[in-house]
């Protein structure tokens, strides 16, 4: 199926590139969010009525973007969610779910703008990808936890896990600290009867007396 781009459509063209896709990301990508038009003779010949109009929206928008993409690069968000000791949380975090943390810290974004490559499913820190125009991204860091705390405490780039490791060893320390313990009251008592055994007199010397 042929179309025409009307924007920058990343891997497949610029604006106003008529290419070759197949049907169904025609209907229910390009067409349904406005990136392209069927290639007919009337729409080319829309396009090219309108092209100086677009390319200066294109413009418009991109400075726009660049100018938000300049703020919201290399910023960190908490989310704060449920998860199991072990760090998987019980569910996952959604575009829904950026987008609205990004927003309530100042940052409009939309859904639809989000990309998150890798389902994020575990505590800890997830890179983000968010597309503000055809021609310009920027990167964020999601910072999932159960508590505020735990979110501290991770981006010094330590985990829960980690924590609960150096709690464990420090018990195991503990315990083996109370071991040699007893183990060394254990050796007083047994050198305290030796030399109490050593000074009792035998039964020779004590019928000589």
């Amino acid at each position: 199926m042929q179309v025409i781009l009307l924007e920058r459509v990343a891997k497949l063209g610029q604006m106003g590139d008529v290419v070759d896709v197949k049907p169904g990301f025609a209907r229910n990508y390009l067409l349904l969010q406005g990136k392209a038009l069927t290639a007919s003779k009337e729409n080319i010949a829309s396009f090219e009525d309108q092209k100086a109009q677009l390319e200066a929206r294109n413009l418009e928008t991109k400075k726009e973007a660049e100018e938000l993409a300049a703020r919201l690069d290399g910023q960190k968000f908490v989310v704060i969610r449920q998860a199991s000791d072990g760090g998987n949380l019980y569910g996952s975090v959604s575009t829904r779910d950026v987008s609205n943390v990004a927003t309530e810290e100042g940052f409009s974004l939309d859904r639809k703008q989000v990309l998150i490559r890798t389902p994020i499913k575990t505590l800890g820190l997830h890179p983000v990808e968010v597309h503000l125009h055809p021609e310009v991204e920027a990167h964020i860091m999601l910072n999932v936890a159960r508590s505020p705390e735990e979110a501290e405490l991770q981006s010094t780039g330590r985990s829960i896990q980690d924590l609960a490791a150096e709690e464990d060893e420090a018990a195991d320390y503990e315990i083996a600290e109370l071991f040699e313990d007893i183990g060394a009251a254990a050796s007083d008592d047994d050198d305290f009867s030796d030399r109490a055994e050593d000074t009792q007199p035998e039964d020779g010397d004590a019928e000589e007396k």
